[in-house]
């Protein structure tokens, strides 16, 4: 059995450093990423509104920044699922 990669479709920032998650099978849910911005692509990301420039690439099909970051598909939907 393959597993895919899960495939978001949507991202948009509510409150803090959290965001409202969309993929293409139906899951959604809203994860908090405070824990995340660490390291030196995601330090500059603690500034609120550079937080808020986050989109949903579709290319990539997950989570990036204009600044090069990205989280992995998998793990955001892990994250939703967990929430």
């Amino acid at each position: 059995m393959v597993d895919l990669i899960p495939e978001l479709l949507d991202a948009r920032p509510t409150t803090g450093y959290r965001v409202w998650l969309r993929f293409a099978d139906g899951v959604a849910g809203e994860v908090d990423l405070a824990g995340e911005l660490t390291g030196a692509v995601f330090e500059p990301l603690r500034d609120p509104a550079a937080f808020r420039t986050l989109r949903a690439d579709p290319e990539l099909r997950t989570l990036t920044w204009p600044n090069g970051a990205d989280l992995a598909p998998e793990y955001l939907y892990q994250r939703v699922l967990a929430a």
